[in-house]
């Protein structure tokens, strides 16, 4: 979904010499097959938006390859791209990396002060890694490796598949499949706990404009500045997809971390605002989502 976005943001900006693969075409777990990927394409510069998503089910399903994947995914990448004089590389973690009960809304120097949420635990500790690396490597090396944490993304390219998608992806499946079957959905939780979300365009400007301006060790928060409850996100996602009837919520279902809002100054002082609203970015990924997903056009994998 974000290499997507930063493929079509590049494109329209008029980037002509893009390098890309898909995981069919270069798998990133594979050492041997990244080193020559390397060697063959020589990139002066590296988006990291590669990694082994998905929402609390999965997470709790597949804890080791949630760490295994992600871990093999950016050690490969990150050590070729020094060895092959990368000019600059952006690795993309996650808003999960900061600790379950962090101040809101969450600063960059909030990394590693207190324990995680033991939902999400594999999938952080394997990006917190990450950015330790990008950060070892501009120690002892020199090299220009700078991280960013999205919030929550969505829009097209999304993964909808019920058992591995994240929350507003499966909102957009569950409330389009019960238009069309009349049952009422049942979603987990209580829908208290509150979550910011960003459109994929707008996270990919974010990156653009990361390559272009910052230079430095810390880490970069890249968030919506706002955030929503998952009940009110709901009933948004309803109205969007046109889902009249009733929406139930089991409780005894975990709820995840109460609040996770990202203080994003630090990016909106170079310059950076996002620019697609949630109801406009919803229409936009629902649209999205009828013309490929449920048409049967677009399977995710």
């Amino acid at each position: 979904m974000v290499g997507a976005a930063v493929l079509r943001l590049l494109g329209a900006k008029g980037y002509r010499n893009l390098l890309y693969r898909t995981s069919k075409e270069l798998d990133l777990r594979d050492g041997r097959q990244v080193e020559q990927f390397f060697a063959e394409t020589k990139p002066e510069c590296v988006i990291v938006a590669a990694a082994k998503v998905g929402g609390i089910l999965a997470n709790s399903s597949f804890p080791a390859e949630f760490l295994y994947d992600n871990l093999a995914i950016q050690n490969n990448v990150i050590h070729q791209a020094y060895l092959h004089r990368v000019k600059k590389l952006l690795f993309l973690g996650s808003s999960c990396i900061y600790p379950r009960d962090c101040p809101q809304p969450i600063r960059e120097e909030y990394l590693l002060t207190g324990p995680l949420e033991p939902t999400k635990q594999w999938y952080a500790v394997a990006k917190i890694a990450g950015i330790k690396m990008c950060q070892a490597y501009r120690r002892q090396y020199g090299c220009d490796f700078i991280a960013a944490m999205p919030t929550n993304l969505y829009g097209p390219h999304d993964n909808f598949d019920l058992a591995t998608a994240h929350v507003l992806p499966a909102l957009i499946r569950r409330f389009h499949e019960a238009k069309s079957t009349g049952e009422s959905p049942t979603l987990w939780g209580s829908g208290s706990p509150r979550r910011e979300f960003l459109h994929v365009d707008d996270c990919a400007d974010a990156c653009l404009l990361l390559m272009e301006r910052y230079s430095g060790e810390s880490i970069v928060n890249v968030g919506a500045g706002r955030d929503i409850p998952i009940a009110e996100l709901a009933t948004l996602v309803a109205e969007v997809v046109g889902y009249q009837g009733e929406i139930c919520w089991d409780r005894t279902k975990p709820d995840g971390t109460a609040r996770k809002l990202l203080d994003i100054t630090k990016i909106t002082s170079l310059g950076w605002i996002p620019k697609i609203s949630l109801r406009q970015g919803l229409e936009n990924t629902y649209a999205w989502y009828q013309a490929t997903v449920s048409a049967g056009v677009e399977t995710h994998h």
